[in-house]
Formats: structure tokens, sequence, C-alpha cells
């Protein structure tokens, strides 16, 4: 058995977490973002990692056991914490068959949805891939702590704190959904199936957050303080400038923007080549669709799709951070007035 802090013992410190929440918010007179972003923490985050990225899950293949264990967790989670499942799934599992390789192979996204407040029947999608690569043709398990543990424990650090706010009497006035997409190793496969078969209207979904490796440090970058983003001006200038606001003023990261260019030189596996990134996660699904999307990326490392991805190489401060960036850009998609508007 896995101990996990969702878990009855789980309850108890999302309960105390709660309560010192509430009594922090009444002493300083009011509420902001700020109360509830600083229940995202480098040290859950690591604790949850270490879970979710040990040999336990088999490298989280998609159809493996690896990745059905991974499926368990994360139903155990939005469960314990008392986040519903998503309308029309079974017990949080949008089901499919996905074609790999010439073979059929079973799999689900996982979907969890705090309702909105005001404005119940619009959008916010937060996601991240819960499957990675299995064990490779020397029985080495491929772990991917950063790809895509790192997406995957960020999303619970959001749920949680929209959940503790939501429970502090704040719900979010658009609706967040959590979606855990499979099969993004094997093309994108499980966020091209969820935006084929919606299961909220794609024409009220208002932005995609995909979270896609923001563990660690590329080769390019001189210090850690930074993240990738990618995509947040392509469809809807309000987007990205709604991401420049909440990190001027909450987070104050270095936000680099070169992988909006698709031509932009990476080096990946001993070569130089165009990084075309914003084709390469499952943002893409959603962009395809004509809605907006950001894609916090923190880059490629000498230990992508290796053993090596493991997660004692996690910066976990840095993690902290950008999780949070991901949090108050959400938090004010879902509770500012209007809703942000497409470029022309």
């Amino acid at each position: 058995m896995i101990f996990s802090r969702f878990s009855s013992a789980g309850r108890f410190f999302l309960r105390a977490k709660i309560f010192f929440c509430l009594s922090w918010c009444f002493c300083q007179g009011g509420l902001d973002p700020k109360q509830f972003a600083e229940t995202i923490t480098a040290k859950e985050l690591k604790e949850s990692l270490y879970v979710y990225a040990s040999d336990y899950f088999q490298g989280r293949e998609t159809g493996e056991i690896g990745q059905k264990r991974a499926i368990d967790f994360l139903q155990n989670f939005y469960s314990s914490i008392g986040i519903p499942p998503a309308e029309g799934t079974e017990n949080y599992l949008q089901k499919m068959t996905l074609s790999t390789k010439g073979e059929k192979v079973e799999s689900e996204n996982v979907v969890a949805i705090i309702r909105g407040s005001k404005y119940p029947n619009e959008y916010i999608v937060i996601s991240s891939h819960l499957d990675h690569i299995g064990i490779d043709k020397n029985g080495e398990i491929n772990n991917g702590a950063d790809d895509d543990g790192s997406g995957t424990v960020a999303m619970l650090e959001l749920a949680e704190a929209f959940k503790i706010a939501s429970d502090n009497g704040i719900p979010p006035k658009r609706s967040i959904i959590f979606l855990h997409v499979t099969g993004e190793e094997k093309g994108l496969l499980g966020s091209r199936y969820y935006t084929n078969n919606p299961i909220y209207p794609l024409s009220e979904t208002m932005v995609n957050l995909n979270i896609d490796m923001i563990g660690r440090k590329d080769l390019i970058q001189e210090n850690d303080n930074y993240i990738y983003l990618i995509g947040s001006n392509i469809l809807s200038n309000d987007l990205h400038e709604i991401s420049e606001e909440m990190n001027d003023k909450y987070v104050k990261i270095n936000l680099d923007y070169r992988y909006n260019d698709p031509n932009t030189l990476v080096f990946e596996n001993g070569r130089n080549i165009p990084n075309r990134y914003y084709f390469r996660s499952d943002h893409y699904n959603f962009a395809q669709k004509n809605i907006p999307v950001i894609f916090y990326f923190s880059g490629t490392h000498e230990d992508y799709h290796r053993p090596g991805d493991t997660p004692d190489k996690i910066l976990y401060s840095i993690f902290e951070k950008r999780t949070k960036l991901v949090f108050y850009t959400a938090w004010e998609l879902a509770n500012r007035k209007n809703k942000i508007k497409l470029n022309k």
C-alpha cells in the first residue's frame, strides 16, 4: 500500500489546511487568491511525485497495468478531497478504445470538475497527461517524473487549492475541469478523444491551460527562474495579457516565448531540430477547435524519455512557483466578469 495524503489521514491534513487558510484569511480582513495559492507547496509536490513516479506505476504506459494504477491513484485523490467526477463519466473515467501501432488499446481519461457559482456552463480546462512510455527493451522503468509526472501532481495541487477556496465559500465563478488525458505519448490520443467527444460543450470552453514538463531546467537557461509559455497569444491576446498580468502581480518569473515560433531550433536526440512544441502536447487538440491555450513547459533535458527522469532531479522550489503561475491565471480566468475574446 502506498501512503498518500489523499487517504483518510490525508483528509485530516486537508481539513487542517482549510482551517489554517480560513483563519489566516479572517485575520487579514479579506480574501484574495494569494491565500489559496500558498497552499501549493514544494513539500506536497515532492511527496506526491515520489509516489506517482515510483516503480509501482511501471512507467505508466497507455493500456498497461502501471497506467491503470495511475488512474486508480487519481480517482482516489479526487474522491478523497470531495471533488466530484465529470458528468457522464464512470467514476471519473472517460473510457475509449485507442488505435496505436495497429493494435487496439482500452484506456481512459480521468475527468473531475468544480462547478462554477455564477457561470456554471462556462468552462476552464486544466490538463496534463497521465501516461508515459513504460518499460524499455532492457527492462528499465521510465518513471517520467518530469514527463508528465510534474504536470500531473501540479494539477492535484491546483485542484486542492480551488477546493479549499470553495470550502471557504469562494468557489470559482466559472466551472473548472481537471482533465488528465491518456495516450499523449502515443500521439495526443486522449486529448484528441476528449475534443472529438467533449463531455462539456467546446463552444462554452473558454480556455485550455496545459501543463507538460515543468519540473526541471533545460540546457539553455542560465538559471531556473523561467517558464516557456507556448500559444498564449496565438488565438487570444486577452489570454496573453492576463497571463502577463498575473505573473507581474504575483509570481515574477521570466516568461520565455521563444518556442511560439515552431521553427526555433532545439537540441534533441543528438541534433538540432525545429521544436514544433505548439503541435506536440495536448493543448494542440484544443487549439485545433479554436479554443485559446497556454502550454506551460520548462524544456527538455538529458533525461527526456530516459530512465533517468526521476523525482530526485526535480527542482521543487521553482516547480512550486510555476504551479502557482498556473493557479493565478486559472483563478483570474474563472472569476473575471467577461470571457476572453478570440483574435480577429
